[in-house]
């Protein structure tokens, strides 16, 4: 009898590159609502920031998984998982507002 092994690849996780390059771009899109957040000429800019903080804000909890040898995987589920939890809270806030509206128009 021979013995066959079976050899399984095992991702090796992101490069150092990769990983920097995700963690920067976090960071740099951190740096740019707050720039347009505060940048006195024009109101859009102001909208947009807005918006960019709250994006950079949920991005920034995928930093602690951009560290070279981890795998893309980690951060696309972690990613997917924050949404997951923005959408609820989105949706109860909602829900909550409807609600109250409802408590007053019936007062």
């Amino acid at each position: 009898m021979t013995d066959q092994t079976q050899e399984v690849e095992i991702a090796p996780g992101m490069s150092r590159k990769l990983a920097r390059r995700i963690e920067y771009s976090i960071i740099g899109l951190c740096l740019l609502a707050m720039a347009l957040i505060f940048q006195p000429f024009f109101k859009m800019g102001f909208t947009i920031g807005c918006v960019l903080v709250v994006v950079g804000g949920l991005a920034f909890n995928l930093v602690p998984f951009c560290q070279p040898g981890k795998p893309l995987r980690g951060v696309i589920k972690a990613g997917i998982i924050v949404l997951i939890v923005f959408a609820v809270a989105v949706l109860l806030a909602l829900g909550s507002a409807k609600l109250y509206g409802i408590y007053l128009a019936s007062q």
